[in-house]
């Protein structure tokens, strides 16, 4: 009689991220490189030009808000690939850190930027329209603070959208800089589990 160990094939490791977290990543991804160019544009942009430059990373923001969460969500449910056995431990831990880091400043970076223009004293004469097309209400409770507090927080979520973007440009760019390595020095092609129709290496 055959065991039962023996009739039941072996389930195959996963080594790939599936497509809804792939097609999440590369849209959060470009969502993100469009909103720092239009930052940088709106930063030197004159006043003809300059509102619609800040509806539109808002609008953007927004949208990167609501994909990260639900990127969030949906890899609660569905495990990622394991990172190859040969890497070590300290390199595995330092790995989920700064996905994690990630994770913590693509949530941190849009909120901070909507805080910051709910407290926006003209923000009455401004409704927040996403694309141009869907409304989008505003913290109710900073909305119902006095004109001065409203300013001070402008300003302190204002600052604080700053230092957050600039915590986000460095750990992404450790992120390339860790694919770059993996690729380059330990020849496991980290990137091809995230890539459409690329096979890992085995």
């Amino acid at each position: 009689m055959m065991s039962l160990g023996n009739a039941l094939p072996y389930a195959e490791p996963v080594r790939r991220y599936n497509r809804t977290a792939m097609a999440l990543h590369w849209i959060v991804a470009a969502l993100i490189l469009v909103n720092i160019v239009n930052g940088l544009q709106a930063a030197s942009a004159d006043d003809a030009h300059i509102r619609p430059l800040i509806d539109m990373h808002k609008s953007i923001g927004l949208t990167v808000l609501g994909l990260v969460l639900l990127r969030i969500l949906w890899r609660i449910g569905h495990a990622p690939p394991p990172l190859p056995r040969s890497y070590p431990r300290v390199e595995k831990l330092a790995a989920h850190g700064a996905h994690y880091a990630l994770y913590a400043v693509m949530l941190a970076l849009p909120l901070s930027g909507y805080l910051h223009d709910s407290a926006w004293n003209a923000a009455a004469a401004h409704p927040l329209v996403l694309f141009g097309v869907l409304p989008f209400p505003r913290m109710p409770i900073i909305k119902s603070f006095d004109p001065v507090t409203k300013e001070h927080l402008h300003a302190l979520f204002g600052a604080a959208h700053v230092y957050i973007g600039y915590a986000l440009y460095a750990l992404v760019g450790l992120h390339l800089l860790g694919v770059a390595k993996h690729h380059a020095v330990d020849h496991e092609s980290e990137i091809s589990r995230m890539l459409p129709g690329a096979e890992p290496r085995a």
